[in-house]
């Protein structure tokens, strides 16, 4: 009797102190408050051009504190912040389950004031059954899809502004983790139909890159590789086979991480005779008290082992993120690439890694803005030469690289 009474006083303990060491502290959540708010004056370099209040955003998100139980609920507290400034590359370093995801297969822009399914991700999706190229979206699990944006979590910017609302429209395609993502369409010729994103497959790529060759065209794909150092051996490589091709295509439309300035210039220097510049950045110092000035600079890439001299082509597209689209800008503003495809994924600027005083993870902000060489910032590049999908029947992005590469070789 006695070994019972102390096991069940142990697990009482136990049970006390594991409720202890997950209660919320609102106060700390608070000071986490003040920090992240501080860090975005700070250091967003796009604050001033985001259509949001800060004022608003302390004031709104001060009053959830005491609402807030779970640690769950602190987790998406700071991701809901954060989604107020409608821009992909600011982001929480983790996630839970009723988190949204940070892309979908789809993307979609608004026409109209309608959303109008204008890409699908062709090149990563396994059972394309259905061409939704154009299709209007009506609802979302059922929900009106324009009381769906007026529900999404922020409160403080206007979901009215075209650039806010396609921002939104966009999360809510990506989802929660832990709820369906069920569409009702208009197709084109006016046919409605309910589509399951979540019924979608997308291919694994295990490798760093693929490579073919076709039509004496040597075609490499990057497999969403561009953080990982190994991919510059792979490259050098898959280049050195494809030596004797009449043309390259690099494929960058399943870049959709990004990943680091090693990987870019390791690829691009393997197709400049001298230094080149590649991309520029900006960003403002601060001095308290004290005017802002602007700091800018432009990078340059160095040649490496034997050149590629014949034409290259660059393929991008919604999937093209980050780093995929700082080498896309960088091969055109070396003069080394013809770049073909449809807006990318357009992340503003360059991140870097904040935390909290409290929890355990971090946050990224986008500290410094990149510009192509010839001035246009990085974010609304627009491919030379640009491709509207129309379908998913065939890859019309791939089929106009083809025939770039044998017009420049005729």
């Amino acid at each position: 009797m006695k070994n019972l009474i102390l096991t069940i006083l142990i697990l009482l303990n136990f049970s006390c102190a594991n409720s202890q060491e997950n209660k919320i502290d609102q106060i700390k959540i608070k000071e986490d408050l003040n920090e992240i708010i501080t860090d975005i004056t700070n250091n967003y370099i796009y604050l001033e051009e985001k259509n949001v209040d800060l004022n608003c955003i302390r004031d709104y998100y001060e009053k959830q504190i005491p609402n807030i139980k779970t640690e769950e609920e602190t987790v998406l507290f700071f991701e809901y912040l954060l989604d107020e400034f409608y821009d992909n590359h600011l982001t929480l370093r983790t996630n839970r389950k009723s988190s949204f995801r940070l892309f979908a297969p789809i993307y979609a822009t608004i026409e109209n004031g309608k959303p109008i399914i204008s890409n699908v991700w062709q090149t990563q999706i396994n059972n394309l059954n259905q061409n939704i190229i154009g299709a209007e979206i009506l609802t979302f699990n059922g929900i009106d899809f324009q009381q769906v944006i007026e529900n999404f979590p922020t409160h403080c910017n206007d979901k009215n502004f075209l650039e806010t609302k396609e921002w939104i429209t966009n999360k809510i395609l990506a989802g929660r983790y832990n709820e369906p993502r069920i569409l009702s369409l208009k197709l084109p010729n006016n046919k409605e139909i309910e589509y399951d994103l979540d019924s979608i497959t997308l291919t694994n790529d295990k490798s760093l890159l693929t490579s073919k060759t076709v039509d004496k065209i040597g075609v490499i794909r990057i497999n969403n590789s561009l953080g990982n150092d190994n991919l510059v051996n792979e490259f050098d490589k898959t280049l050195n086979q494809l030596s004797n091709t009449k043309g390259l295509i690099i494929d960058l439309r399943n870049t959709i991480f990004g990943g680091d300035s090693y990987e870019a210039r390791g690829i691009m220097s393997r197709f400049i005779k001298e230094p080149k510049p590649y991309q520029k950045h900006s960003f403002i110092e601060k001095s308290e008290n004290n005017p802002d000035i602007e700091r800018s600079w432009v990078e340059y890439v160095s040649p490496r082992l034997e050149q590629y001299e014949k034409p290259v082509v660059i393929l991008v597209g919604r999937w093209t993120g980050s780093m995929g689209e700082g080498l896309a800008i960088g091969f055109e503003g070396m003069k080394r690439a013809e770049i073909v495809g449809s807006e990318m994924r357009r992340l503003a600027g360059e991140v870097y890694d904040f935390g909290f005083k409290h929890q355990r993870y971090g946050f990224k902000l986008s500290t410094a803005k990149l510009y192509h060489v010839n001035g246009t910032i990085r974010e609304k590049y627009i491919p030379t030469n640009y491709i509207k999908q129309s379908t998913t029947e065939k890859d019309e992005v791939l089929e106009k690289g083809i025939q770039l590469i044998n017009k420049m070789t005729e």
